[in-house]
């Protein structure tokens, strides 16, 4: 027989609605009532009725995150930073990794809140729509959805600065150049407009194609670049994996990061301050996504709406040991 909260009252010896309360986390309750409420509820294997609950709250208390990928470093440092900003709401998170249109028609049927996604090759339909708040990291302005800015562009133009200000002009980026990766096509124009703005030579070996996002796309691409006839004195990797191959590719060498080669690498994660080179790098640091794509997701929330929002995010570059002056080479 299912225990309710006339059970726990009765045994806890308050009254139905103080029950009631502390289990909702009130403040209304004294911490000590709380927590004599909390302990026999344990002991007596109460399991709320989160349907009844619903009814009531007009809320699941739950998020779905939509992350059709986890195959990346940056993917689940991110995803679990942002099931802890949803947990220290009060809210609980459901993950999916089918499919966005699967993934929302699922959501649908769990009553979910609200739901973030990431769509890194801006697969989403335009024409998606959905009952609930929805916060994008990924989709472009055609989407009806609020969407986070990382702002890639500016991203590879404070990277490109900060090597020219060390005194580097021949600089490769090594990336994935695939067309229908919108945000990595945005780091190669950026790369490049920025090369066009500082006056910095651009020539064939200026440009690597990683044809892939994956650590040994980023290690293939630098031994081929390391054939070339001219050896860079800096390289820009557009991603933290492809920038962990370029860091082994050139340590299997007689060359020494950053005394022959300096590299900057994209994505703002804690792993970069871990490589066998600290990487210098560039990017959004991962906690303030987290924060701001949750922070968007529940003031939808708090007002009810789904009107598109936009959130842009500054880039930030730190600071590690890839990175020396040219006239300290």
């Amino acid at each position: 027989m299912a225990i309710t909260i006339k059970d726990i009252a009765k045994a806890a010896g308050v009254s139905y609605s103080t029950v009631s309360k502390a289990l909702n986390d009130s403040p209304l309750v004294q911490p000590k009532t709380k927590e004599k409420i909390h302990q026999v509820a344990r002991e007596m294997g109460y399991e709320p009725n989160f349907a009844a609950k619903q009814l009531v709250t007009k809320q699941s208390k739950t998020i779905g995150l939509i992350w059709p990928t986890l195959d990346r470093a940056t993917h689940s440092t991110l995803v679990t930073q942002l099931n802890n900003e949803i947990q220290s709401r009060g809210f609980s998170m459901i993950l999916s990794v089918n499919p966005v249109e699967s993934s929302l028609e699922l959501f649908k049927r769990f009553h979910v809140d609200g739901v973030l996604i990431f769509d890194e090759e801006n697969n989403l339909s335009p024409d998606v729509t959905a009952p609930f708040p929805v916060v994008s990291y990924g989709a472009s302005p055609q989407h009806p959805f609020s969407f986070v800015d990382l702002q890639y562009k500016q991203a590879m133009f404070q990277a490109v600065q900060y090597l020219k200000e060390l005194g580097h002009r021949n600089i490769s980026f090594i990336g994935d150049f695939s067309p229908i990766n919108s945000r990595q096509q945005e780091k190669y124009q950026g790369f490049e407009q920025a090369m066009q703005h500082f006056g910095l030579p651009i020539h064939q070996q200026s440009f690597i194609n990683s044809a892939g996002l994956e650590w040994y796309d980023g290690y293939q691409a630098t031994k081929r670049m390391l054939r070339g006839a001219q050896l860079p004195s800096a390289v820009i990797g557009a991603s933290y994996d492809i920038s962990a191959g370029i860091v082994r590719a050139i340590q299997e060498t007689s060359l020494v990061i950053p005394k022959d080669v300096s590299i900057i690498g994209y994505d703002n994660i804690p792993q970069m301050a871990m490589l066998e080179v600290p990487l210098t790098s560039i990017g959004v640091p991962v906690q303030a996504i987290a924060e701001q794509m949750t922070a968007l997701l529940f003031d939808q929330l708090e007002i009810q709406s789904t009107e598109q929002l936009t959130q842009k995010l500054e880039p930030v570059l730190i600071e590690r040991h890839s990175c020396a002056r040219v006239n300290e080479r």
